[in-house]
């Protein structure tokens, strides 16, 4: 097994999430929601970033070139994937025959973002993506902060709008795999405060009650008496723009880092 994929496989941190939804402008919520429908996971269990590899633009890259003396790995059709565990023999041999080409035609990552949109994610080469998808699943939302942004999704994101998003992101057939539908009910469950990426304090906002909303009180400097109502939504606004934070209102592990920062 070639070492040079082979990396941390560090899982997404709640400052990445966050920053992510800063720069699309949209609720961290909205980007967990698309991380837990697109993502299952950004590697594999040997540290390896997950990957598809894609013969039709192997075929594409090449202007066919290898369609004879390898069609299993350079075909002007999709498909012919063969079993999960093949992927990184298959891509070896591209990489053999043009290792440009070979890498452009694999899907990585937790988002399975192709090699060959490697410029739109904000990569000059293919070569510094893959580096990124090897490194970490922040590095994999980097990738796909650039992605949505390039495409210009971000507007989508923002109006949460999960149809217009997933025809965007997910092509024509998004309805078939209700892509859209998933995203709308894993928005809901996040935006509840339901389960989020691992987070020492709770996400809390305007609604909430009890312990952890007299502790924000008090790092705001503002009266305790653990309702989050206008006032106290007001406060973290204030305190988030002071502070160059996505002013969402939401009070998140970054939110939370910066108010005990501030102490």
């Amino acid at each position: 097994m070639t070492s040079e994929f082979i990396g941390n496989a560090t899982p997404f941190t709640d400052r990445a999430i966050e920053s992510a939804a800063q720069k699309l402008g949209c609720q961290v919520a909205a980007v967990r929601a698309v991380i837990d429908v697109e993502s299952k996971g950004g590697f594999q269990s040997d540290n390896r970033p997950k990957i598809l590899f894609e013969r039709h633009y192997f075929y594409r890259l090449t202007n066919g070139q290898y369609k004879n003396s390898h069609p299993d790995i350079c075909n002007s059709s999709w498909g012919g994937y063969g079993r999960y565990s093949e992927q990184y023999g298959r891509l070896e041999r591209a990489i053999g025959l043009n290792r440009n080409a070979a890498l452009r035609s694999a899907s990585w990552g937790a988002f399975q973002i192709m090699g060959d949109n490697h410029k739109v994610c904000g990569f000059d080469d293919v070569e510094d993506f893959v580096k990124a998808m090897v490194e970490s699943e922040d590095r994999h939302l980097d990738a796909f902060v650039g992605f949505v942004k390039g495409n210009h999704l971000d507007d989508e994101l923002r109006r949460l709008d999960w149809s217009g998003f997933a025809r965007g992101y997910n092509g024509p057939a998004y309805r078939a795999n209700k892509y859209d539908t998933k995203m709308a009910a894993a928005f809901a469950l996040h935006n509840a405060g339901g389960p989020h990426v691992h987070n020492p304090m709770p996400v809390i906002r305007m609604g909430d009650k009890g312990e952890a909303v007299k502790e924000l009180q008090q790092l705001l400097g503002i009266k305790d008496d653990g309702d989050f109502g206008p006032g106290t939504k007001r406060a973290v606004v204030a305190f988030q723009q002071s502070k160059k934070l996505y002013a969402d209102g939401i009070v998140g592990g970054q939110t939370w880092a910066a108010l005990n920062a501030s102490q």
